[in-house]
């Protein structure tokens, strides 16, 4: 049973949570039909419903999403990185959690480009699932188009390439220790290909550890390429209210400013973040 309690937030039920990966879990969430359908890039904030500890949700992206007449279901692709991650791996089929959402803004999608190119690290791999499932089902792009790195750091660490290899017509596999697929850091793989991609035709994603998406705004640089990324911080509230994400960024004038990874992201371009 899943209900709604006020604006944006909902009780939901855990219709399974199973470890994928030591320490990945894939959480199935129902939820009421009211809940609205998130857009690639969006998140949630989610807690077990009625406990005092930890009273803030966590942020967690959006994997997967489907809606009936009657109900949805949400699937969270998640790390256990702390108390409140470990707290929401031990939930159980049945278990009720309130979650808040969806929340934040989306990826802008190209579907007229050539080629979509999506670059992940670790967990980073889960909103950019559900960007490559919204191209194949959504926007019609061609499998062909679609060119996906994935890099982490040992295949233990690797998750969702089941969906993956359904969706992209083109994969490319990375650990830094070379347990699976290239022994490369995901970025340089990219960059040995990326003669391969026109930048007025081509579309980049990115989403991973601030080093790596570093390390791809060094590589894209002034190529002209167009790259957005989707950024990891921690959040409180999840709605801008306390500040406690905020990052700094170029304004249109090319000012310094901070802006809020919870509603003004956490979807940024890659060229106006700050990366020192």
């Amino acid at each position: 049973m899943s209900v709604r309690m006020a604006k944006d937030i909902y009780i939901g039920e855990v219709l399974k949570n199973e470890e994928v990966q030591p320490q990945f879990f894939l959480m199935k969430i129902a939820l009421p039909a009211a809940f609205g359908k998130p857009l690639p890039g969006q998140f949630v904030m989610i807690r077990i419903a009625g406990l005092a500890e930890p009273f803030l949700g966590r942020p967690i992206s959006i994997y997967s999403f489907s809606s009936k007449k009657s109900s949805s279901e949400m699937e969270l692709l998640f790390r256990v990185v702390g108390k409140g991650t470990q707290i929401l791996a031990g939930l159980i089929s049945g278990s009720q959690v309130e979650v808040h959402g969806p929340l934040g803004g989306s990826y802008k999608i190209f579907p007229e480009k050539e080629n979509i190119v999506f670059i992940a690290g670790g967990i980073g791999v889960a909103p950019l699932s559900m960007l490559a499932q919204y191209f194949c089902q959504d926007a019609g792009v061609a499998r062909s188009s679609l060119n996906f790195y994935v890099g982490a750091k040992t295949a233990k660490e690797i998750v969702g390439l089941d969906k993956l290899t359904e969706l992209c017509g083109n994969m490319h596999l990375c650990t830094d220790d070379g347990t699976s697929g290239q022994k490369a850091f995901v970025t340089h793989a990219f960059q040995k290909d990326i003669k391969k991609y026109d930048p007025a035709k081509t579309a980049v994603y990115a989403c991973g550890p601030r080093g790596m998406m570093k390390t791809l705004a060094g590589i894209l640089g002034t190529t002209g390429f167009n790259c957005q990324v989707s950024l990891e911080e921690r959040m409180a509230c999840g709605t801008g209210a306390c500040m406690g994400c905020a990052v700094a960024v170029r304004d249109k004038s090319g000012k310094a400013v901070y802006r809020r990874v919870c509603s003004d992201g956490p979807v940024f371009d890659l060229e106006d973040v700050i990366w020192e």
